[in-house]
């Protein structure tokens, strides 16, 4: 396991609602799902102890943070994940924020065309949600209604224009998005 949480940045055109496409670029040929639980933050956070980060997670959604494998790891990768996790329609999220609720013994996983390809428990994340808050909090200022992905179970494998992914927590709900070529 790495020593700290390791962090990057997804911008806010990548977000996707619940029920729309994921749309894969024309140059992109392979563009894999990761199933991810995701902290939504409520309030102000820079400096914080984990007691304040824990108080500071607003709650939590599903997520689906797409990668196009090639541009991220490739003979032709870029030196930062920009594209190959930022493109436009990547961080498809939902279908609801619930508060009230702490990650732990609940399934997540992934259906690739109704067929299961993803199942862990969050328990088993490599770091708990305020230790991932607090760490961030140390280098950036979150900000109300700031979303963090938390890590994807197991492998993943790609997705094709045509394919439905789905995204469940349980818990939570479903997050379904159709996948759609540019």
């Amino acid at each position: 396991a790495p020593t700290r949480p390791e962090i990057f940045y997804k911008p806010i055109t990548c977000l996707q609602n619940p029920g729309d496409p994921i749309i894969i670029p024309k140059d992109s040929k392979n563009t894999h799902y990761e199933a991810e639980l995701v902290i939504v933050i409520g309030k102000k956070l820079k400096n914080v102890s984990r007691a304040q980060a824990e108080a500071g997670i607003f709650g939590y959604t599903c997520g689906n943070d797409v990668s196009e494998r090639d541009w991220q790891n490739g003979p032709d990768k870029d030196m930062q994940w920009w594209r190959a996790k930022g493109a436009d329609t990547y961080g498809p999220l939902g279908p609801v924020i619930v508060t009230g609720w702490t990650p732990g013994p609940q399934t997540i996983q992934s259906r690739l065309n109704g067929v299961v390809k993803q199942k862990q428990v969050l328990s088993d994340l490599l770091f708990d949600c305020p230790a991932i808050v607090e760490f961030a909090s140390h280098y950036v200022t979150l900000m109300p209604g700031d979303v963090i992905f938390t890590g994807t179970p197991g492998a993943t494998s790609p997705m094709k224009p045509g394919d439905t992914i789905e995204v469940e927590i349980a818990g939570i709900g479903v997050l379904k998005n159709p996948v759609a070529g540019a």
